[in-house]
């Protein structure tokens, strides 16, 4: 006897855009700069910039999930830029691969009187 019942369809929620609630809502959050930092204990890393780079600069990884890494640096990168992200691990080093995604100057007030740069990464 098989018990197996196929998962019943949900039902789609869907959303008026052109709700005024929800518009009014969504003017108010506009202005906001949210970043995920301070949800991640920042580590220090070595990023190398291009494919063959063969000097590190430092950086600090800020935030990190799945296929997805935020960087600080003080210095600037480009949009499609591939790097390479070395950090130590005890005696080992780990090194993953990504591709700069997007890249801004730092909101924040110590970001501005530091120099930072804030780097979204997708990780190959």
């Amino acid at each position: 006897m098989n018990h197996y019942k196929p998962p019943t369809k949900k039902p789609v929620n869907r959303v008026d855009w052109s709700d005024p609630h929800l518009e009014s809502l969504l003017q108010k959050t506009e202005s906001w700069k949210l970043d995920n930092r301070g949800n991640f204990p920042p580590e220090e890393v070595q990023i190398h910039v291009g494919w063959a780079a063969t000097v590190g600069k430092p950086a600090l990884l800020v935030w990190e999930r799945d296929q997805a890494m935020v960087l600080e640096t003080r210095f600037t990168l480009q949009e499609g830029e591939h790097i390479r992200v070395d950090s130590h691990q005890g005696e080992s080093i780990r090194t993953v691969w990504g591709v700069v995604i997007e890249g801004r100057e730092g909101n924040r007030a110590e970001d501005q009187a530091n120099g930072v740069h804030v780097y979204w990464l997708h990780v190959r």
